[in-house]
């Protein structure tokens, strides 16, 4: 049976500079920074340029925005680098809304990023607008009910799909077989590579400490987990320069890919480390949650009276497109800790159980 081995590395370095990792060495970068012009995330971006703290004691909150976003682009610079021609970097951002001089204003952090970006030689892609569903229905801005003076509740994020250079050419048949095996299936496809996600919340999960958590301000696994599984293949290399409690990491490990991660906060190993032996669990309920998610596809299409015309091979049960023919998913096995900040995960093929009969003519 085949396997897969994995490899995963947390950096406690400035992801400005990220010395280690050479030009052309990244598949895929999926990251969300801290998001400027938001309070929490003030005093980080003082430390690193003072100027930041000058301008907002001034009330100048265009200036401590620009401010903010200039300590970010080395790190776009740094991302475009180390990726591979053909690599995406997917970057979750949210805008940010703020009263500063008594004057409340939206603080686009997705277009500067874009723009930085494609200043860089990034090609911008149609984004992902992530309806995160966390704030209450009757939650509001500004004077309420009274027109002229409320505010529209911002309860979106963005996925911003960023690619380096044109796209990815998979040349040998082992890169083209692996590709294959990577795909996904036609149903979450169709959902997946939608401009619009409703269905992951922006909630705490059991994967680390509601602490840690809200210092890192850390993404759901879900949405790490479903970009990994879209914009890169098997055995893959995925970066995150914003690495915080590690969902990044876990989600590679979950998805079969390795991982590297780079954090200024030393203070967060153990979160990482929690976040790693905890991923085995969670892991397991999500692929076999995509695994009879299919069957159900499966048996829905049956019983409408539509055939599915292709059969996957790894697994036996039939698939919409010549495409899933060997789609294959591998299980997290065994964890082993090869350093302070070293991780090593074994796969194993996941296995599903089902009744043939749903699959006779």
């Amino acid at each position: 049976m085949k396997t897969l081995k994995t490899q995963h590395e947390i950096i406690f370095n400035d992801a400005r500079r990220m010395e280690a990792l050479a030009d052309n060495s990244i598949d895929l970068v999926v990251t969300s920074p801290p998001y400027p012009m938001i309070e929490m995330w003030d005093l980080l971006f003082e430390e690193m340029n003072p100027d930041v703290g000058r301008f907002l004691s001034k009330r100048n909150g265009p200036a401590a925005f620009e401010a903010m976003h200039k300590i970010l682009d080395p790190v776009w610079e740094e991302c475009f680098r180390v990726l591979k021609p053909g690599g995406f970097a997917c970057i979750n951002i949210g805008d940010a809304t703020r009263t500063i001089n008594s004057r409340f204003a939206l603080y686009t952090n997705h277009a500067r990023i874009l723009s930085a970006a494609r200043d860089i030689g990034f090609t911008s892609l149609p984004c992902i607008i992530w309806r995160k569903q966390t704030n209450a229905p009757n939650k509001f801005m500004g004077s309420g009910m009274l027109p002229a003076g409320a505010y529209v509740t911002l309860e979106h994020e963005y996925i911003l799909i960023l690619r380096k250079k044109d796209k990815r050419e998979f040349k040998t048949l082992e890169e083209k077989q692996l590709r294959r095996e990577s795909a996904v299936f036609w149903e979450e496809r169709n959902a997946w590579f939608s401009d619009i996600w409703f269905d992951i919340k922006g909630t705490v999960q059991a994967l680390a400490d509601v602490a840690d958590r809200k210092r890192s301000a850390a993404f759901p696994f879900a949405l790490a987990h479903r970009l990994i599984n879209m914009f890169c293949v098997q055995n893959d290399l995925v970066l995150d320069p914003f690495m915080g409690t590690g969902t990044t990491m876990a989600a590679a490990m979950a998805a079969g890919r390795s991982s590297m991660g780079y954090d200024r906060d030393t203070d967060l190993i153990s979160a990482i480390t929690r976040t790693a032996q905890a991923l085995q669990p969670l892991a397991r309920e999500v692929i076999n949650q995509r695994l009879h998610r299919h069957l159900a596809f499966v048996e829905e299409r049956k019983a409408a009276g539509k055939p599915l015309k292709h059969m996957n091979e790894p697994y036996g049960f039939p698939v919409i497109t010549s495409q899933e023919k060997f789609l294959q998913l591998y299980m997290p096995s065994e964890l082993i800790q090869t350093g302070n900040t070293r991780f090593e995960m074994s796969h194993e093929k996941a296995l599903v159980q089902y009744n043939y009969t749903l699959f006779d003519n």
